[in-house]
């Protein structure tokens, strides 16, 4: 019997019957360590899901259902929070419920009871999650999930197994909707059921299978499998997304907490009190590019570019082997096509890189090509050779130039670049915004992840290698389309030469030809 005709059957017996079983149950489980709460709480404890996501409001019992699993089904268990001091909250968490520390060593981090070990940590830098690495746990939990950078998550999981004959490995990711663009990649692994847009939605606890194609990208399937991908047996990992609300943990709803969240700024509230993941972000004061622009700039957005407006440019993101991508934006004036991502270890030379700008590339447009760090120099040489339009972009050159308004300089060229982007996007200037971008999530995140700051009247872009050290990859796409932007033809400067190109061609009659149409 399904744990939902349970509670239906019991919710149907007399009121003298129900509190006889609810005797029984407590007399049942007086021994156990911990027991969760009915409902969402109940079934996240017994959801089957190889990857689970509960989470929605503040106060759902996430960090609960954490502890509850280390302390009653798992033998070697992780709970992470993004920082070290953060992760002293998971101790008292679990000294509350069993009311000591006897077997917790703090120089480890580590408690050990009986033959269950729970392990606590954090990581809050890109390259701690390299102190998880051949560590394995059958549990691993993340609290807060959005606070943790995707590769930090994707790479931890990694060591999700057990030599224990018969001992379940499962990921539990808990957290509130991401108030941050940072975390954005939390909506993009379980768009299924966060994604309002999403192609298969799928109802709350129903499980979907994933794996990863030859490329390595992310494929859903159709069940575990196993399947056949690049010549070999794939057996697919599920996942799940189970929605955690106030209302259902007693522990806090009979608290004044509700009027604490209600409290909050609006964006907070609907985020933390809602639990909406379609909730606005909330900026970080010095952001360089608003959230609100650039999503403004794809609710414009439609499959097609404007007719008569040619390809004018093109912009790329170099990747040569490694995890980052090779990207290219293709621009028709302020229409961006859909990006075009290659896998770096697809493009290990400049040649490759070409190649695939050639055979995308269409009406002369010209392209501008990264050659910071090296990594594209050998693709622009040799677009160079083929008579391509190409312009070399160098972000840590300096810049000479100044702000629309002429009041502030930029530190380089990355700045620069960045801030014409946000100029084109404010939706305040005459006439509104060209700009109309695709809706993709990871774009959003890129676009939005820089800050800036301003000293002796100049602008300065947080570096690249600091954006990736936060959000703990390469804003490949962001860096592309900023790029396609900063260079080549434009409507306030082309408009009439792509008029006169597309009007229908004008017919020349001979003099008899003319006599005749009197």
């Amino acid at each position: 019997m399904q744990l939902a005709e349970v509670l239906d059957a019991l919710a149907a017996l007399p009121e003298k019957d129900r509190q006889a079983v609810a005797r029984e149950a407590l007399e049942a489980t007086k021994d156990m360590a911990w027991c969760p709460n009915p409902g969402p709480q109940t079934d996240a404890f017994h959801c089957e899901a190889d990857e689970l996501f509960y989470g929605g409001q503040a106060g759902g019992g996430k960090t609960g259902l954490e502890v509850g699993l280390a302390l009653t089904e798992h033998q070697r268990s992780l709970l992470l929070r993004r920082t070290n001091k953060e992760a002293d909250g998971l101790v008292k968490a679990i000294e509350e419920v069993v009311g000591h520390r006897n077997g917790y060593n703090s120089q480890k981090n580590s408690w050990r009871m009986g033959e269950r070990i729970i392990d606590l940590g954090g990581c809050q830098l890109e390259d701690d999650k390299q102190k998880y690495k051949g560590d394995p746990h059958d549990l691993i939990a993340f609290d807060e999930v959005s606070d943790f950078t995707e590769t930090q998550y994707t790479f931890i999981i990694g060591w999700n197994r057990s030599t224990i004959p018969g001992q379940r490995c499962r990921i539990v990711a808990a957290g509130n909707p991401p108030t941050r663009p940072e975390g954005l990649w939390v909506l993009k692994r379980w768009a299924a059921w966060l994604d309002p847009k999403h192609p298969r939605p799928a109802k709350p606890g129903e499980l979907r299978w994933y794996t990863t194609d030859e490329a390595g990208r992310e494929i859903e399937v159709d069940g575990p499998g196993p399947h056949w991908i690049g010549g070999e047996q794939i057996v697919a990992r599920s996942r799940t997304f189970i929605p955690a609300r106030l209302t259902d943990n007693p522990d806090l709803a009979s608290t004044n907490y509700a009027a604490v969240l209600a409290a909050l700024p609006a964006e907070l509230r609907a985020a933390y009190r809602d639990g909406r993941f379609d909730a606005g972000l909330e900026d970080d004061p010095w952001q360089a590019i608003p959230t609100d622009w650039v999503m403004l700039a794809q609710e414009r957005w439609n499959k097609v570019p404007p007719v008569g407006i040619p390809m004018c440019a093109i912009g790329v993101d170099v990747a040569q082997g490694g995890t980052d991508n090779t990207v290219l934006a293709q621009r028709h004036d302020g229409w961006f096509a859909p990006l075009h991502a290659v896998p770096g270890a697809q493009t290990p030379g400049g040649t490759d890189v070409a190649g695939i700008v050639i055979a995308r590339r269409r009406d002369n447009a010209k392209v501008i090509i990264d050659i910071g760090g090296g990594w594209g120099g050998d693709a622009y040489a040799h677009l160079k050779a083929n008579g391509v339009d190409v312009d070399s972009y160098m972000g840590v050159k300096k810049s000479v130039r100044r702000t629309a308004d002429n009041q502030l300089t930029f530190f380089n060229v990355r700045t620069e670049a960045y801030w014409r982007f946000r100029e084109a996007l404010n939706p305040d200037q005459e006439g509104g915004s060209p700009i109309m971008l695709p809706d993709d999530r990871e774009l959003l995140a890129d676009l939005t992840a820089p800050t800036y700051s301003i000293d002796r009247g100049g602008i300065r872009l947080e570096s690249k290698e600091d954006v990736v050290d936060r959000i703990g990859r390469s804003p490949d796409k962001g860096d592309a389309v900023v790029m396609a932007w900063f260079s080549g033809p434009k409507m306030a400067s082309h408009y009439q030469s792509w008029k006169e190109r597309s009007a229908p061609p004008k017919v020349v009659m001979s003099r008899t030809s003319a006599r005749r149409a009197h």
